[in-house]
């Protein structure tokens, strides 16, 4: 006890120092925010430690923002935007594009065919299919490979990448201070008037990806069919890469019109941070961004996941190692409990310290792994507080079951101890302030959490809520969300490879 008391003492000294060089009113003298005529949001923080920047674009729109019968359609952006623009990655567009509008044209009447249950002509299908592919190979002779990339990175771009949530879309990397200007004309245009080019090859990827993560993963079939047995109405029930026959079958044009309704300025939040003065990068930006046309912001997610009434359970027949996940429907962020889920997700099963892997792991000896994470698959809407473990070999699945819940007894019924709770806001503070501490992380955090609350500043609010989180708090809320009711599980069991069936003429295998 006393050398913990010792550690939390000095982590205190060493958050507190921080923070007083890293305090809301010390960001607020540094950040600029601006809204644009088309509603795109502009957030600036001067951070002058070295002459680069760091930038991160969120699109206020994922996976679960799929059309229906559209799956993987967000996900399909992030790989479109490297693909350059009309200005880059181009020997000729208004050639490409003629061809481009070909493409998609022999791709509809392919489609059409394609999808008839009754009535398909083969011949018909496969006169259209040379005509998309002919289509194809003419709009590749105008693409130049890899020209987007390459010009940010020989201009000295870092970390460059996207991604794709459940919840938005996020472009980002780091470039010396002196190529704003290059960046803001790269970003703008990838962002606001993007080309479908290589699209359907950029499909099948996409579609190996899934192949490789998913179909050809134990872990990855049970968490997919965990989600849509958890989730009946709500979008998240949708795996983010998208479900395979929707994604070998979504077009150029459905992107198209995706981006039309998603990739509008009043959806997007863009934070740049490092040396640069706001006064003189504030006008760059604008000059750039505001070219986007603007469009209505999207509509609110009408889709609300109805209330779980009784346990579920997948259960997969494997040959592969056994695996147990449960979840618990949760709210999302806006929640008032918010922090207490983090409180218990830290306390609980965050580490080699927690309850979770204390009890499973290094007493019991039962398990080689078991944790725990809240928001799963995603924040934005309500999700799930899901906790897994690995059991060792000789031991089962319903071992791992039955000593997951006897803790989560213990959460609803003992209080959690006062070194517990103070290691929790500890650790909680010191990541928030580890995330301000780089260029990086701090564009991210100044862009969702004014794309989140409409206001950055809402992250220094967050550790005044993660302080205020009481032992009561934590009981109060595994009474409320711990229910068998509430329940979800998936489990893989092991399961022996049949035996081969015995040669012909020879009944049970007998010589």
């Amino acid at each position: 006890m006393r050398k913990s008391l010792v550690w939390i003492s000095l982590v205190f000294i060493t958050i507190a120092a921080a923070a007083r060089a890293q305090d809301l009113a010390s960001f607020e003298k540094r950040t600029s925010v601006k809204v644009l005529p088309n509603g795109l949001t502009l957030i600036v923080c001067e951070r002058p430690e070295a002459p680069v920047f760091s930038y991160f674009t969120l699109v206020n729109a994922g996976s679960a923002n799929d059309p229906g019968g559209e799956t993987g359609l967000a996900h399909m952006f992030e790989h479109m935007a490297f693909k350059g623009t009309d200005e880059i990655g181009t020997t000729n567009y208004p050639a490409e594009k003629i061809a481009l509008a070909k493409v998609e044209k022999t791709y509809a009447a392919y489609d059409f065919e394609l999808r008839k249950r009754v009535g398909q002509d083969p011949a018909k299908l496969a006169a259209l299919k040379k005509d998309f592919d002919d289509a194809t190979e003419a709009a590749d002779k105008y693409v130049v490979p890899n020209a987007f990339p390459q010009l940010a990175e020989r201009n000295g771009a870092e970390g460059m990448n996207a991604e794709t949530s459940e919840d938005q879309t996020e472009y980002f990397w780091s470039m010396p201070e002196n190529r704003l200007q290059l960046w803001a004309y790269m970003e703008s245009a990838r962002i606001g008037r993007p080309v479908m080019r290589e699209f359907y090859k950029e499909r099948d990827v996409v579609q190996e990806e899934r192949r490789m993560r998913t179909d050809s993963s134990p872990e990855g079939r049970m968490i997919e069919q965990f989600l849509a047995t958890a989730y009946v109405a709500h979008p998240y029930r949708n795996p983010a890469v998208g479900w395979e026959s929707e994604i070998s079958q979504v077009s150029a044009t459905e992107a198209e019109a995706f981006h039309k309704k998603y990739y509008v300025p009043a959806n997007i939040v863009i934070a740049v941070v490092g040396d640069l003065k706001a006064a003189t990068t504030m006008p760059v930006l604008e000059r750039y961004f505001d070219k986007i046309p603007a469009g209505p912001k999207p509509e609110a997610m009408a889709t609300v996941e109805p209330p779980q009434t009784a346990q579920k359970l997948v259960t997969l027949k494997e040959q592969s190692q056994p695996f147990y996940l449960e979840g618990y429907h949760k709210p999302d962020y806006r929640d008032p409990d918010d922090s207490v889920y983090d409180a218990i997700t830290d306390i609980f099963s965050n580490g080699r310290t927690s309850r979770l892997y204390r009890s499973l792991v290094v007493d019991q000896k039962i398990a080689a792994n078991a944790a725990g994470f809240g928001g799963f698959p995603g924040q934005k809407y309500p999700g799930l507080f899901a906790i897994y473990a690995v059991p060792l070999p000789g031991h089962t699945t319903d071992e791992m079951r039955d000593a997951i819940h006897k803790e989560l007894a213990k959460l609803k019924t003992e209080d959690v101890t006062d070194a517990e709770l103070e290691r929790f806001k500890t650790r909680a503070k010191a990541d928030k302030l580890r995330g301000l501490a780089d260029n990086e992380g701090l564009a991210e955090q100044l862009a969702e959490y004014q794309t989140l609350f409409g206001d950055w500043r809402e992250m220094f609010n967050e550790i005044a809520r993660i302080d205020a989180v009481t032992k009561a708090d934590i009981k109060r809320v595994a009474n409320k969300v711990f229910l068998d009711s509430n329940r979800t599980v998936a489990q893989i069991e092991f399961a022996p490879p049949e035996a081969p069936p015995p040669a012909p003429g020879k009944p049970g295998g007998a010589q």
